[in-house]
């Protein structure tokens, strides 16, 4: 190997070591893209009907903030009551567990379950709650951290959505000359995937807000506006966030009735296999050819590489990638190289050379 080979060979291993010590801030800056892209998207509507960019850019993020900011009001101060509520009644509740526990243990014959041990597991949990709320200050340092890179995104996005486009040639120039006018060409294709993205997620999330409303509301379970609200939301989080936005509803409902939180349970879990089987399949093939088990995997491995912020951009990733290596690896490269190498071996062929030579 050549000394040039050998030193680019040493910058390229150390560009990759660079950019992976520098992960979460390619994702941070990757998911104000996403952001960008998607808002730029309304920004141009409101242009086509004659507003100037200015004023498009600042009806998009007033409305937007309005929008989140009457969600968090519907939501937060709800569960902030109930979970005092909890709190409250969570000894009334671990000493009801234990007494049916007790009585439990006086009814079953300890050879077919032994429940002595059980009765004294309720005890344990108060030194775990003492612990658990110990740790106030990590979890402060955690959503501190949260918060730190939520504005930095929220920066990035509006500065990339003011201007978009010398960011835009900035990134087309990293290519050669020639081949600069396709980069816009795929460029365009993955805005318009990630936007109708947006449109199949924001689709779903309604579907899943309301379906969740009657079943609650069915169920008599409070808050199910607030809660119905909660899922909808959590639909953002692929796999993920459906799980979480069991566990609220089931708290709210065992401060009514224990087999209202069974209920509710069986209620998420009808609503993922209806968002599983039919809602996902349909809305994404209208707006993002994306298969299924893509999704999944791609959850699995972008959340064990990248963490939380991984699964949460695992889908836009996946489209992002997927246009590259359809466009640039099959397209341009393997299609192509397909092509010549056929050609080259036609022309090479004694059999058509003998018969161009006869004709």
């Amino acid at each position: 190997m050549s000394l040039g080979k050998l030193i680019g060979l040493l910058a390229f291993a150390i560009s990759l070591y660079i950019l992976w010590q520098i992960r979460q801030v390619l994702l941070l800056v990757f998911a104000a893209v996403v952001f960008a892209v998607v808002l730029n998207r309304v920004v141009r509507r409101l242009r086509r009907s004659g507003a100037k960019r200015g004023i498009a850019i600042a009806l998009t993020v007033v409305t937007l903030l309005v929008i989140l900011v009457g969600l968090f009001a519907l939501i937060g101060p709800s569960f902030i009551e109930q979970s005092q509520q909890l709190v409250s009644l969570a000894p009334t509740f671990l000493e009801q567990l234990r007494n049916r526990l007790n009585s439990l243990q006086t009814q079953i014959p300890e050879q077919l379950l032994n429940v002595r041990n059980l009765g004294n597991f309720i005890p344990r949990l108060q030194p775990l709650v003492t612990q658990l709320l110990g740790n106030v200050y990590t979890w402060f340092s955690d959503l501190l951290g949260i918060l730190l890179n939520l504005l930095l995104v929220i920066v990035l996005t509006l500065m990339l959505l003011a201007n978009p486009a010398p960011y835009r040639r900035g990134l087309v120039l990293l290519f050669p000359a020639f081949y600069r006018r396709r980069v816009y060409e795929i460029l365009s294709e993955c805005e318009a995937n990630l936007v109708g993205w947006m449109s199949a997620t924001l689709i779903d999330m309604a579907a899943i807000a309301f379906v969740s409303f009657v079943g609650l509301s069915i169920l008599g379970v409070p808050l199910p506006l607030a809660n119905a609200l909660l899922a909808g939301l959590l639909e953002f989080v692929p796999n993920i966030g459906p799980v979480l936005s069991v566990f609220p509803p089931i708290a709210v409902a065992l401060l009514v009735a224990p087999w209202k939180a069974l209920a509710v349970l069986i209620l998420y879990i009808l609503i993922q296999q209806f968002e599983a089987y039919l809602l996902v399949p349909f809305v994404m093939k209208q707006q993002v050819s994306l298969l299924p088990a893509v999704t999944l995997l791609s959850v699995v491995i972008f959340g064990t590489f990248f963490g939380f912020l991984g699964v949460f951009l695992s889908v836009p990733l996946v489209i992002v990638s997927k246009i590259w290596l359809k466009e640039v690896l099959i397209k341009d490269i393997l299609n192509t190289w397909h092509k010549d190498k056929k050609d080259n071996s036609l022309k090479n062929s004694p059999t058509l050379n003998s018969r161009m030579r006869s004709s």
